[in-house]
């Protein structure tokens, strides 16, 4: 299951460039989560990539950023989600896992 779209430009606005960037900061390793997603729709499932942030030009030539995050559900073997960090409303966190906790 692939919860992605090839046609992205990114987001430019401020705001939004800086709500990427904290759920880049969110999104741990190996943490469980919950994504509710701005669709409506919702996506559980472990952190198995942590986010990675991408730049992208439109057709204007206007830089944008935008990333994914990579989940897996250990209850569903071989299932696994790329999901747009612009398409995530906001994260809920199933257990303590955080980026703090899992510097060495």
């Amino acid at each position: 299951m692939n919860l992605s779209t090839n046609e992205r430009n990114g987001v430019t606005d401020a705001g939004e460039v800086g709500r990427i960037k904290a759920l880049v900061r969110t999104l741990a390793f190996n943490a469980k989560v919950r994504l509710h997603l701005r669709d409506g729709s919702t996506v559980l499932g472990i952190v198995a990539v942590p986010p990675t942030v991408q730049t992208f030009r439109d057709a204007q030539g206007n830089e944008g950023i935008d990333g994914t995050v990579k989940l897996e559900d250990p209850q569903q073997p071989g299932w696994d989600g790329l999901v747009w960090l612009n398409d995530i409303e906001s994260v809920e966190h199933l257990d303590s896992v955080t980026m703090d906790a899992n510097k060495a």
